[in-house]
């Protein structure tokens, strides 16, 4: 005999679940760390093994000897801050310094503020502007691709946007011309953190990611174009001083701000509208904090900040309920 049983909603699921898409994260992240692999070898598996066993290990411990809840480790949340912490850093990094970090970003960042889902900043550039606060020398010490098993000894250059930012301060031995090609800047052959140095690599992740549904193209692209756009008109009005818009994309870590942390589902904004608001003002900040800032760098600072306007965000572009009548003023 059938029987009619009577639940709450939601009557209709998908297949979505947290554990699939951190893991489908994990999958597009794949060719951003062989291309790190690549150019930087031995640093880059150091780093990133460090920063993955520390987040994990750090958030086991903090479910069972602070929390006293079942641990969290399994849905992937942490396996991805692990590697987002590690494509922030330089590939040269001490291993103690990529502890703190990793601590920082779980202990603080996240389980602080009761675990994933909870956390109103995304915890990698937590623990990652964190540690260039604290440690601005070894976090900004890049080493030159191509030093495949060099580690702490490896010879350390100028990234890109050092270059942009000399030439910005009017520092001596700067100059425009000395930035990498296009080619170089697309495929990875340029100093910088381990995982933002390859656009292309970055590209094929978010690729991915629109095709799998993980995420939206609002985010990324509202970001990209405020950006590009901002970088160009600022490239029209003094060509010598300031890169063009091209340059400011391939740079730094913007493709991967834009792509695997400015959507992180938690931190940013729940509708299309909000999402767009928020990456047009990452976007501006970005490039304000790059051209005008102390930093060369401005994408991680950009994103925390709008992290923090997320709840306003979502509160400004709430729609209304369905048959709510609009209060005349």
């Amino acid at each position: 005999m059938n029987k009619l049983v009577v639940s709450l909603s939601p009557h209709v699921h998908g297949g979505d679940s947290v554990k699939k898409n951190m893991y489908g994260v994990l999958i597009a992240l794949v060719p951003a760390f062989l291309v790190s692999l690549y150019f930087f070898g031995l640093g880059a598996l150091i780093v990133t093994a460090v920063s993955v066993l520390s987040c994990l290990f750090f958030e086991w411990a903090i479910c069972k000897f602070l929390l006293k809840k079942e641990s969290t480790i399994a849905d992937g949340s942490a396996i991805i801050t692990g590697v987002l912490l590690a494509f922030n850093l330089p590939s040269n990094l001490p291993v103690w310094i990529i502890i703190i970090g990793a601590l920082f970003a779980i202990g603080v960042g996240k389980m602080s503020f009761g675990g994933l889902g909870c956390n109103p900043f995304n915890p990698a550039l937590v623990g990652r502007v964190f540690l260039l606060l604290s440690f601005p020398v070894q976090m900004t010490s890049w080493p030159a691709v191509g030093q495949l098993t060099a580690y702490t000894d490896a010879v350390t250059t100028a990234t890109p946007l050092a270059i942009m930012k000399g030439v910005i301060n009017g520092a001596p031995g700067f100059s425009i011309d000395q930035l990498p090609s296009s080619f170089d800047l697309l495929i990875g052959n340029n100093p910088g953190c381990i995982g933002e140095v390859s656009a292309l690599a970055l590209l094929l992740g978010l690729a991915y990611m629109l095709w799998k549904k993980i995420i939206s193209w609002h985010i990324p692209v509202s970001i990209l174009v405020t950006v590009f756009v901002f970088s160009y008109i600022m490239h029209l009005v003094d060509p010598a001083k300031y890169a063009c818009g091209f340059v400011h994309l391939l740079s730094g870590g913007l493709m991967l701000g834009a792509i695997f942390m400015a959507t992180d589902y938690v931190t940013s904004p729940m509708n299309h509208k909000g999402m767009l608001i928020y990456g047009v003002c990452i976007g501006l900040l970005t490039v304000i904090i790059r051209l005008f800032g102390a930093y060369p760098e401005g994408m991680s600072f950009a994103i925390l900040i709008m992290n923090a306007f997320t709840p306003l965000i979502n509160t400004y572009v709430k729609p209304k309920r369905f048959g709510e009548v609009a209060k005349k003023k």
